[in-house]
């Protein structure tokens, strides 16, 4: 894309905030508000992740389009001559600053603090004292241990070793060999 062609949307978007700017690029039919949204949304992504702004509330304080190299080609012409043609490129730069309105994120809530574990009391059961009706005395109470004989895993097999195969020879070796 050649700079001036680069510059003529460029013009659009100057002084207006991020999301006014995108419309005015999805609305504009030229194949360079395709290049300067790309351009656009990298902006405001990198002022979101670097900078910890709100890319709505931004403004675009600078939008300008330079040349870049020029590629040189060639085009075969007539009677063993050629035409000259030239390819040029650009670079387009988009700043943003805040809006008036301040473009700067809250900061994100403090995670909830984690609640005090509670305990659920134990009997405690005196001696000589019967526990009440379904309560288990604590010393009889056994925790429970998974069979490991029926949870066993089997053992791998071992994978018998592939042999190379033979290198199989040519008719000169094998005469070779013969002889």
């Amino acid at each position: 894309m050649s700079p001036r062609k680069g510059r003529l949307v460029a013009q659009h978007i100057r002084g207006r905030s991020v999301p006014e700017a995108r419309t005015v690029l999805a609305f504009t039919q030229r194949a360079a508000a395709r290049e300067i949204e790309k351009v656009l949304r990298s902006a405001v992504a990198n002022a979101e992740a670097n900078h910890g702004l709100v890319g709505d509330k931004l403004v675009v304080a600078a939008a300008y389009v330079d040349e870049g190299p020029v590629m040189k080609r060639w085009r075969a012409r007539a009677r063993g001559r050629v035409a000259r043609i030239k390819k040029p490129t650009c670079h387009i730069t988009i700043k943003l600053v805040p809006g008036p309105d301040g473009a700067v994120a809250p900061p994100p809530p403090p995670p909830p603090a984690p609640a005090p574990e509670v305990e659920p009391p134990e009997a405690v059961v005196e001696e000589g004292q019967e526990p009440a009706m379904g309560e288990a005395p604590a010393e009889e109470v056994e925790p429970e241990q998974p069979e490991a004989q029926a949870e066993a895993e089997p053992e791998p097999r071992a994978e018998p070793e592939e042999q190379p195969k033979p290198r199989r020879r040519t008719r000169k070796q094998e005469e070779e060999a013969d002889s």
